[in-house]
Order: structure tokens, then C-alpha cells, then sequence
């Protein structure tokens, strides 16, 4: 039984929970906010047994087997390392950190304790995505890749109305990016690798994080392009392109409801078997890293983590979007 500690009392670590009911060798246990208050009203929604407000006592709870991080982004470095630090695994919500060098410190640290670092990018472990992975080959030779998350933000809302909430703050390593576009890029990482150039515009707002953008991204014989935006929707799918067809994606967040195009104007739908909640799939296969003394997921590999990290550096960088974790 891995009896998991949660950082974070937000609607995310809600979802956690939630798949967690569905594993039985999975037992959240405890809870850590910066309040007792938040603490002791989420232990009681989930019937979790300890609370705890000092982040070290946390980390050192003889409790917890491993921990789930969603906290800001800006957090993520120094909430894993202690806490890897003191022996326990580490399922860190995407991105996992807020550049390529806090992303390094981050599995070094993972290597010498030797635990499991692994990056919560739901979509590369969901039924949905592997079946992209057993389809591909059946498109031809792949052009081009499009990887599209524009999702008009609630809290977008609110900075128009002169509030600025924590979705775009600069100094808590946020912006559309960050929470969005890693979305089309992680997935881009394991399938076709490292591209050789990156090409990125957006738009900035006044807090020095982008509320959208496009990235371009350049391989041997084909391209990628990612957009993204909190500021705005959009309706157009995601799709891989392929010489003989391509492959269709509703969703980039969560792979389902794939669609084959061919380029005889047939068309086949893909069954993707999506049984549990999205966050299942990536809870279940931290798991089995763990059971299976590996160094880390053979899905979102740390290889993969420290790719998309230091694309969406350098995407970021071209639009000047600078946090203070890089300075």
C-alpha cells in the first residue's frame, strides 16, 4: 500500500483523490496547506488522518510513502527536492518545474535518494494516448504535428476586472504556457523527441506572463506547431499528419474520441477503453515505477520532463516572459 501525502488543496488534488479511490494499493493519508484551517477542511472531505502546516514535519512524516505536488509552480523545486530528501517519491504536476535548471536539480535529486521523480502529465499515460503510439505507423510518414489548448480561463475573467489571481502571476512561474501549452508539448517530446529549432511569439499582459502563443518547432523532415491561450477559446482539434493520413485529437489534454482520416477520404475511429477518471492513468503508473524499483516512469521519463523543460524555456525566453526563478 502507498500511503501518499498531498501538497495542495485545489481542485486538482480534489481529481487526484478521486482516481486514487479507484486503486486499491493506492491510501492518501495526509494533507499539507499553509493553513490549518484549509488543512483540517480538506482532511475532513477526504477522511485523510494527518494534517500538517510546517512543509518540513511534512517531508519527514513517517506516514507518507510518497507525495503528490500541486502546488504554484514557483514551489515545485524546493517542495520535491525536500521532500525526496527525505525518502519520499515524488508525483509532481506538470510543468514540473519553472525552468530546465530547477528541472535538473530536481531529478539529480531523485537519482540520489533514489526515489521516483515523475513528471503528472495525464495525457501521455491515458489508453487514448498508447493507441496514438499502436496507430501512427498506419498514417505514412508524419509532416507535421499540431498541437492545439486554447481554453478561455475563468481567471481571466477576474484580471479583467483589475484582480490578478495566482493563474497570472510572473512570480509564482505561471502564464498560458505554462499551464496550457505544455499540454501540446509534452506529448510532442514523446513521441517524435527533441527537435532541432524552436520558433515562439506570443502575447504578454502587463504581468509579464503570456495569456497566449504559438510555438514552431522544427525536426528532420517534419515540423510541430503548438498554440495555446488562456484569453481566448478555440474549437479546432489537434491532429498528426501523416503522408498517407492523420490521425484527429478533440482533446490534447485528454486523448479520447480519436479519429483516423485517411487520405482516400475514408475514416476510422480509434477505441481508446478510457475506464477510470483522466488522472488514473498517471497515478497508476508512479505506482508501478515505484513497485518496480525503477528509476522513473517509462513513459514520462525523466528524459522527456528535462526535453519539454528546456523547449519551453527557450519558447518562453522569445516572448520575454522571465520568472524570478530564473534570475
Amino acid at each position: 500500500m502507498m500511503r501518499l501525502g498531498i501538497i495542495g488543496t485545489n481542485f486538482i488534488t480534489d481529481q487526484l483523490i478521486e482516481a486514487a479511490s479507484h486503486q486499491d494499493d493506492v491510501q492518501p493519508t495526509a494533507v499539507y496547506s499553509r493553513t490549518e484551517e484549509k488543512a483540517e477542511e480538506f482532511a475532513r472531505k477526504h477522511e485523510l488522518s494527518y494534517t500538517y502546516t510546517d512543509l518540513q514535519a511534512f517531508a519527514e512524516s513517517d506516514y507518507i510513502d510518497a507525495v503528490y505536488i500541486a502546488s504554484p509552480n514557483a514551489l515545485h523545486h524546493d517542495q520535491a527536492i525536500l521532500c525526496m530528501n527525505n525518502g519520499k517519491h515524488v508525483l509532481c504536476e506538470k510543468p514540473i518545474a519553472s525552468n530546465h535548471r530547477e528541472a535538473q536539480a530536481m531529478f539529480r535529486a531523485a537519482e540520489e535518494s533514489g526515489v521516483v521523480l515523475m513528471e503528472a502529465m495525464k495525457s501521455t499515460c491515458m489508453p487514448g494516448f498508447k493507441k496514438i503510439q499502436e496507430n501512427i505507423d498506419r498514417i505514412g510518414k508524419v509532416r507535421r504535428y499540431v498541437g492545439n489548448y486554447c481554453k478561455f480561463s475563468s481567471r481571466y475573467e477576474a484580471y479583467r476586472q483589475g484582480e490578478v489571481l495566482n493563474a497570472f502571476k510572473r512570480e509564482l512561474s505561471n502564464g498560458a504556457l505554462m499551464d496550457l501549452g505544455v499540454y501540446g508539448m509534452y506529448p510532442m517530446v514523446v513521441l517524435f523527441g527533441e527537435p532541432h529549432k524552436v520558433q515562439a511569439t506570443g502575447t504578454l499582459l502587463n504581468t509579464g506572463v503570456d495569456g497566449q502563443g504559438t510555438a514552431l518547432f522544427t525536426y528532420d523532415d517534419m515540423e510541430a506547431v503548438v498554440s495555446y491561450s488562456k484569453i481566448h477559446n478555440a474549437y479546432a482539434p489537434s491532429e498528426i499528419q501523416g503522408e498517407e493520413g492523420s490521425i484527429i485529437i478533440p482533446d490534447i489534454s485528454t486523448p479520447d474520441e480519436l479519429t483516423i482520416r485517411f487520405r482516400d477520404g475514408s475514416e476510422e475511429e480509434l477505441e481508446t477503453e478510457t475506464i477510470y477518471p483522466a488522472m488514473f492513468y498517471e497515478l497508476y503508473e508512479f505506482n508501478m515505477a515505484i513497485e518496480q524499483n525503477l528509476r522513473g516512469s517509462i513513459i514520462n521519463t525523466p528524459h522527456n520532463s528535462l526535453v519539454t523543460s528546456r523547449l519551453m524555456e527557450e519558447a518562453r525566453k522569445q516572448m520575454g516572459v522571465i520568472f524570478p526563478a530564473d534570475e
